[in-house]
């Protein structure tokens, strides 16, 4: 059963949070509340490219991509659109072990390895003559 939300802009976070409102910080790009199951975990959703958006239409709030709280006992996934709750279906343990793998390799991710003396730079010409420009 899909539930209504409200959403309260601030700059800083209340100590005591209330169910069913969504805090948002536009000051620290950060968004938090209570778990919508009711369990009363804090979620947070940092605002970033990687992470969360929120539009705003002057009237209700989104968030996307959905919140899955895989770390919390209740496990719960939902989304929130619109101001309202619309609860998504249970993961399975394969599945959220798979979200938690990064999306985009790291520095200690990525095989380091040495250019072979045949390789052709030609293609980064370019970029060097822009370099001698400034």
């Amino acid at each position: 059963m899909d539930a209504r939300i409200t959403h309260v802009f601030v700059d800083c976070f209340p100590e005591q949070l209330d169910q069913g409102v969504v805090y948002i910080s536009i000051r620290y790009a950060l968004v938090t509340h209570l778990c919508c199951c009711g369990c009363g975990y804090e979620v947070v959703t940092p605002l970033a490219p990687r992470e969360w958006k929120l539009t705003f239409d002057g009237v209700s709030i989104s968030l996307h991509p959905s919140i899955g709280n895989w770390s919390f006992p209740c496990k719960s996934h939902y989304w929130i659109r619109n101001n309202t709750v619309a609860w998504a279906r249970q993961w399975t343990e394969k599945e959220i072990s798979a979200s938690r793998r990064p999306v985009y390799p790291t520095a200690e991710a990525m095989p380091r390895t040495r250019p072979s003396a045949t390789t052709s730079l030609a293609p980064f010409k370019w970029l060097a003559a822009l370099w001698k420009r400034k």
